[in-house]
């Protein structure tokens, strides 16, 4: 299947309509120096109200998959107790809007919008968060699980715990790297947890999976063994030890002995956490380059996750972070193609029976429209190299099962705001007209053949 992404948050708008309550991004955003130009995604690309219109832009690119998150607070605005219907109803017309036009919809229950009101009482920090999680995604499965047929537990942990918890570079902004390491346990166990309430109440013969955005290190420093030894175990190792091997990796472990005891970790959490998934799910852009950084020389921390109040690192603050060699996006991360091919074979070769779908893969680039159109030649290039990696992977044995552009739509890109366009489709967000670029065009030419254009 290929098709395309997006995350409620950065396109849906209408947050205080439909019931919906506060999230940890709308109260980040409301803070002045978090965001670049001070934006927020209180209006994003207004998707809430233009439904139908985003539906039959989805059926004109050919799109075969839609992968869409689901904002937590539109269910429970306070992360308990009984469901908003209003925000049921929302995403049933997406689903039923997406089933229509022969769209295969993908659901995500958490894309980092948490509600608020579980932040204030730790977040997730708090192990009562999970439970919370679990009693969401019961209510969700139980309404969308008729018709909705491959769900996503969580999308990229490690954003919401490092960045989150440690750098404070994401919502909620916290800089403590014992809440980040307390989070990376407290979500793999909503994982689990929500994995058995969407398999008790979803009634279709669904496939279910976890999208992480692994971090493929490069290095030929004396010390850059050891320091991607060190970022593998606290990047990738650290949810696919639990989540697919059923325990944490002993280095990680050792690694942040100095933080804490990991006595967080309960009799019988691992057994929750390590079940059965139906496919896992690829979010790659870059690569990473490392080395050991001495404590002495100027340090570069040039990874794209700078160090904002803390480190996205606990336990590895001595990595130092080198810049690449271009060619570069306008997010200043490099195009590496061959980055791509790399991580699925790997992932094919330490896990042979699971099945891989990039869910997230696209560029950044300054886009501008022209005499109506969007000539995105650098997007194209990108994508293009892309799928030839990923081709590549699969004639050396990966099974791949589908590949999902990010994003769809230009929109509210986190700590960037607006400044930044990942889209396929160009928005303005002055008028909210929406303008298909060269690569939505490049997408459904390649849909449509099943060849490179």
């Amino acid at each position: 299947m290929i098709g395309s992404a997006t995350a409620s948050y950065q396109i849906e708008g209408a947050v205080n309509e439909g019931g919906r309550g506060a999230s940890i991004w709308d109260a980040f955003s409301a803070i002045p120096g978090n965001i670049v130009n001070g934006d927020t995604g209180a209006i994003a690309d207004d998707h809430y109200h233009r439904l139908e219109s985003d539906l039959d832009l989805m059926s004109s690119l050919g799109l075969e998959a839609y992968r869409f998150s689901i904002a937590w607070p539109r269910i429970q605005p306070l992360g308990s107790g009984e469901p908003n219907q209003a925000g049921l109803e929302f995403y049933g017309r997406l689903v039923d809007g997406l089933l229509a036009r022969g769209i295969r919809p993908i659901a995500t229950l958490y894309h980092w919008d948490l509600p608020q009101a579980l932040e204030d009482t730790g977040g997730w920090t708090s192990r009562e968060t999970a439970y919370r999680f679990a009693e969401y995604a019961a209510i969700v499965g139980a309404y969308l699980g008729d018709r909705v047929d491959c769900w996503t537990t969580l999308n990229e942990p490690w954003c919401s715990a490092y960045l989150g918890y440690g750098s404070g570079a994401h919502a909620p902004g916290r800089t403590e790297p014992l809440a980040a390491l307390k989070s990376v346990h407290h979500l793999q166990l909503a994982h689990g947890l929500a994995l058995r309430e969407l398999r008790r109440t979803v009634s279709t013969d669904a496939e279910y999976s976890v999208t992480l955005n692994f971090h493929v290190l490069r290095g030929d420093d004396a010390t850059s063994a050891e320091a991607k030894r060190r970022i593998d175990a606290l990047a990738n190792r650290a949810f696919t030890g639990p989540m697919l091997r059923g325990e944490y990796p002993a280095d990680l472990l050792e690694d942040t002995a100095g933080i804490t005891d990991w006595a967080f970790v309960l009799p019988g959490d691992l057994e929750i956490i390590h079940q059965e998934i139906d496919f896992l799910g690829v979010n790659y852009y870059s690569t990473t380059t490392v080395r050991m950084w001495d404590g002495a020389s100027p340090r570069e921390n040039a990874d794209g996750h700078k160090d904002v109040g803390g480190s996205p690192w606990p336990g590895s603050e001595n990595v130092e972070f080198q810049t690449q060699a271009g060619p570069y996006t306008s997010m200043g991360w490099n195009i590496a193609p061959d980055g791509l091919e790399e991580l699925l074979v790997s992932l094919s070769e330490q896990f042979p029976e699971l099945p891989l779908v990039i869910t997230e893969n696209g560029a950044a680039f300054e886009d501008a429209v022209e005499d109506g159109a969007v000539h995105d030649d650098e997007r194209v290039d990108y994508l293009r190299r892309h799928f030839a990696a990923a081709h590549r992977a699969m004639a050396r044995g990966v099974d791949l099962r589908g590949y999902l552009v990010w994003s769809l739509l230009d929109n509210f890109e986190w700590g960037y705001g607006y400044s930044k366009r990942f889209g396929i489709v160009h928005v303005d967000y002055d008028t909210q007209v929406r303008t298909v670029k060269d690569s939505g065009l490049w997408l459904t030419t390649l849909i449509r053949e099943r060849r490179l254009p």
